[in-house]
């Protein structure tokens, strides 16, 4: 059975960076499913309204960092199968964390329990800046 549920993406700071609805196929779900359903769902979205600014779990090859997301310099189809690479590695090197009901999850073979009153935040990292 489907179940819908809320994503929201936060910086460290606790800053709400941006908020989606994504539907799973079912309940029970890895961490590596559901980073692929959320990153396939947004692409899915931007490339049927197409525009210059992405908001995304990771910037695609191209694009300039925005306040609000992520700017690519000549509008195109993104390809979700090459974002969501980018989101594992991204996961894998620790720049995105992933909280489950405020639990951070740490493996992408971890299974999960999810329903609709279930919170997934997930938390990029920004770099440092400074000399």
């Amino acid at each position: 059975m489907p179940t819908t549920i809320r994503i929201r993406d936060e910086s460290t700071s606790g800053t709400p960076l941006g908020e989606a609805v994504i539907e799973l196929l079912t309940d029970r779900v890895d961490v590596r499913e559901l980073i692929r359903s959320r990153v396939y769902q947004e692409v899915k979205d931007y490339n049927a309204r197409g525009g210059e600014e992405f908001r995304g779990l990771v910037r695609p090859t191209d694009a300039e960092t925005t306040l609000n997301g992520y700017r690519l310099r000549k509008p195109r189809q993104i390809d979700w199968k090459r974002q969501f690479d980018r989101a594992i590695e991204a996961f894998d090197q620790g720049h995105i964390l992933l909280l489950v009901d405020d639990r951070q999850v740490e493996d992408l073979d971890a299974q999960l329990v999810v329903s609709p009153s279930t919170t997934v935040t997930f938390l990029r990292l920004m770099p440092l800046v400074g000399g």
